[in-house]
Parts: C-alpha cells; sequence; structure tokens
C-alpha cells in the first residue's frame, strides 16, 4: 500500500498530528500512521495531495518511494522522473545529525541529471526529490507541482473571530466528508461555513446577532457560496438536527460574546441540548472546565495569551 510523508509545523503539534491522522481514516479507515517527531508518515490507498490539501499544517508533503539506510541512490529510483521536464533536490533534516544540506542538494541534483533527461529548476520544478533523513530511518520521496488552493475571502472581519486554521483542524478531526454539512450555532462572521465549503462541505450557520448574520452573508456571497444563515440563537439546533452530520463552533466569551450570559451559562445550556449521535468539535474559554468538567474523545489546549487559553473538545 502506498505511503504518503508529512512535515507538519510545530505549532499546535499534537492537534496537526491528530489532523493528518483523522483525514486519512476520514477517506481510508484502514489507514495507518507511523510518528517520527514532527514527520507523519501514512500508509494509505488516498493519494497524499488529497490528504494535505484538506490539512492546515503541513509545512511539506509527498509519496515515499522507499526507505533507505544511508545515501544510495540509483537508477530505478528515478522511473518518477520519466516524464518530467524539471525537477529539484531537497533534503529534511529531522536527526540530531550535521549535513552541508546545499552541497548534499547538489550533489543529488548532479546524479540525477545523468539517470534522467529532466533538468534542475529551482523555482516551480515538475517534481520535486526529497531525501528525509531522521534518527530512526531515513526515506527517498518525491512531489509532483499541485495546484495552489485559493483561499476563502472575508470582506468583513471582526475582533476575536475563529482563527480559520484551527477551524479547519475542527472540522477535520470530526472526519466530515465533502457532501456532508456542518453547523455553526455561534456562526459570527462566518469561519467555520468559509472553511466547510472551500472543502466541498455544505454549512448552515445560526447568530442571535443580526450584524454577524449579515456580515456572515456578504462573506459568503463575496466567494459565490450557498451556505444558508439564519438568525437565531443555540436552541435552533433542536428544530434542524435533521439537517447535519457536525457541529463546528467556537463558543462566545466575554465582551465578545454581545451576551450578558455568563460563558459557563452558556456552554451549560449548549451542552445540554446538542443532538445526539452527532460528531461534535467545539472550541470554548478553558476556564469553563473548572466547573463543568466537560468530557469527550479527545480534549487540546491552544494557548492564547496568559490571560486566555482555550480548550477544543472532540465529541
Amino acid at each position: 500500500m502506498p505511503e504518503s510523508f508529512f512535515i507538519l509545523s510545530k505549532d499546535y503539534l499534537e492537534l496537526a498530528t491528530d489532523e493528518i491522522i483523522a483525514i486519512s481514516k476520514t477517506y481510508d479507515r484502514f489507514a495507518k500512521a507511523k510518528i517520527i517527531s514532527n514527520l507523519i508518515i501514512i500508509q494509505s490507498k488516498t493519494n497524499w495531495n488529497e490528504i494535505a490539501k484538506r490539512a492546515s499544517f503541513v509545512k511539506v508533503s509527498g509519496q515515499i518511494l522507499r526507505k533507505m539506510s544511508g545515501l544510495f541512490l540509483d537508477e530505478e529510483n528515478f522511473g518518477v522522473l520519466k516524464n518530467a521536464k524539471t525537477f529539484v533536490c531537497r533534503i529534511i533534516n529531522l536527526s540530531v545529525n550535521q549535513f552541508n544540506i546545499l552541497e548534499l542538494e547538489r550533489s543529488m541534483g548532479d546524479m540525477i541529471s545523468k539517470f534522467s533527461h529532466a533538468k534542475v529548476k529551482l523555482e516551480d520544478p515538475d517534481i520535486t526529490i526529497y531525501l528525509i533523513f531522521t534518527d530512526k530511518e531515513n526515506f527517498f520521496g518525491f512531489s509532483k507541482r499541485a495546484k495552489e488552493q485559493n483561499r476563502p475571502t472575508k470582506i468583513k472581519k471582526y475582533p476575536h473571530e475563529l482563527d480559520w486554521k484551527l477551524t479547519r483542524v475542527m472540522i477535520n478531526l470530526i472526519g466530515l466528508k465533502e457532501g456532508e454539512t456542518v453547523c455553526d450555532p455561534f456562526c459570527g462572521t462566518g469561519t467555520t461555513l468559509l472553511e466547510a465549503e472551500s472543502m466541498g462541505i455544505h454549512a448552515i450557520g445560526l447568530d442571535f446577532d443580526e450584524k454577524m448574520c449579515e456580515i456572515t452573508k456578504e462573506n459568503l456571497k463575496v466567494n459565490g457560496y450557498k451556505s444558508k444563515v439564519f438568525k437565531s440563537d443555540f436552541q435552533e439546533l433542536l428544530k434542524i438536527s435533521g439537517k447535519f452530520d457536525g457541529i463546528v463552533t467556537d463558543l462566545p466569551y466575554g465582551r465578545a460574546s454581545r451576551t450578558s450570559e455568563k460563558p459557563e451559562e452558556i456552554l451549560k445550556k449548549f451542552f445540554a441540548i446538542l443532538p445526539k449521535r452527532k460528531r461534535i468539535a467545539i472550541m470554548y474559554k478553558k476556564e469553563s472546565d473548572r466547573n463543568l468538567k466537560l468530557n469527550g474523545q479527545k480534549k487540546y489546549e491552544i494557548y492564547r495569551h496568559k490571560s486566555l487559553t482555550r480548550s477544543i473538545l472532540i465529541k
């Protein structure tokens, strides 16, 4: 079975690692993962690019051709270059050993040029050849040029709005697929809806603040997205539970919530009416845990600044 590799940003590494594994299993429940620091090896029938284009914290990704006991390459390794006109070599060193990376990349380029008709091109080549060094194993792999994804546009924003990367992570962690529907009962300026639609997932947004609903609609319109937005509080979930597959939201807190209710009270009421058998990812103020003792499959802490840490709960 093909193996893919993903080099992750070390920001929120546990979250980023779990996201890659969750995406892999969304498309292939038999997918297997191997973790070496911020390198994730996924054995799956799903193409590496299908996983990478959904993920939030991937820096480099591609397909592994084989493991290596040392730096030894031969003509058989370069069949992948058969139809390529240009290539570049990249060394990724995750080991404690020190290498002259530029010299090694140049040597690889010279070696490969002898076995193929492809020419070295440092910017935007057809194929990138990778050597990945770790303290345990070394890997030889490649990636082909992939079409760059367009990010959703926001013409109107608001302070304290949900970070798009964390939104995307939450959608991925609950395993929503293209064609399914997510609901954000505190949709604010529409971050969840925008990210979902950019991934081929339908979305429904609720917000009791009419101004937020209008901002969300404008942000959706400029992207040509068709998500539904309703001026309503989260109690509406009880009426529309049959219309969505999962919930992703950032619960309002403090002054940003535009409500007189304490965040803990909102959270308590919200959890009391959550539909059963729905996949759920919720971000909330960590302090709420002390009184409510919320439980789920997994919980992550997102440090913002010394007076604010957010929690993400996956249920």
